[in-house]
């Protein structure tokens, strides 16, 4: 238990110093609220801040915001497994977009992040890349009707893909019609900008593919599924625009 507290204070500096570079105006109350703990633990992780030499400047008075010297940098990045993980796999969707203008240093990148993992974990991220699927340019009049879901249903369809668990979702579609569905979250595409979700339908035990951007609500269940082969879905792969 203390090993993981240690563990978790160090993170929450090191997030800390990041966010009180870029933020103008962060109160204690707000960072507490932000990662969960006290006022009380907030301060004294300020206090050991700054006596590991960080130039943290307060405003005195009720309200007082602190900040970190625009000038001090916060040294090497020190990524988790799973930002790792997300950092990489955009990293492989930019390689199959084929964007000159984004593919300059991403190889060494890559190369970085993947020597970083065990063989184990590196499988793993094979496997989570070869789900993720990049497809023809979304149409104009798609593109038209899209709009970015909300963060907690992302985390949620993205925790959910990753963990290979069932979703609950509450999804509308095109025509209006509203539906809660249990899906199985196989393989995600992209059509540039919209993002889908191929995947098993529970409720009709069979392929089917929603937009992430038509889904009211989402949740992760406990209920894990096999991976199936992408051949099993070939005709949800081919999608029409005004489908679903």
């Amino acid at each position: 238990m203390a090993r993981a507290n240690t563990h978790n204070r160090l993170r929450r500096l090191e997030l800390l110093a990041v966010q009180l570079k870029q933020d103008a105006h962060c109160t204690v109350r707000d960072l507490a609220q932000q990662h969960g703990v006290s006022m009380r633990t907030i301060a004294r992780d300020l206090v050991l801040m700054r006596d590991q030499g960080m130039q943290i400047d307060a405003d005195r008075g009720r309200g007082g915001g602190v900040r970190l010297d625009r000038n001090w940098g916060v040294g090497r990045m020190n990524l988790t497994y799973a930002e790792a993980v997300d950092l990489l796999i955009s990293i492989a969707v930019a390689e199959q977009m084929k964007s000159p203008m984004l593919l300059a240093n991403l190889a060494s990148v890559r190369r970085q992040l993947v020597a970083s993992f065990s063989p184990e974990k590196r499988k793993k991220v094979n496997q989570l890349k070869s789900r993720i699927l990049i497809g023809v340019t979304a149409s104009t009049y798609v593109q038209a009707s899209a709009s970015a879901p909300p963060k907690r249903i992302v985390q949620a369809v993205h925790q959910a893909f990753v963990d290979q668990k069932v979703l609950e979702l509450r999804y509308q579609r095109e025509d209006g019609v509203i539906s809660n569905r249990q899906i199985e979250p196989q393989y995600l595409l992209l059509k540039y900008p919209i993002w889908y979700v191929v995947a098993i339908d529970r409720l009709r035990n069979e392929p089917r593919t929603f937009r992430c951007d038509r889904m009211l609500g989402a949740s992760m269940g406990e209920t894990r599924f096999k991976l199936l082969p992408k051949e099993k879905f070939q005709p949800s792969l081919v999608i029409d625009d005004s489908s679903m």
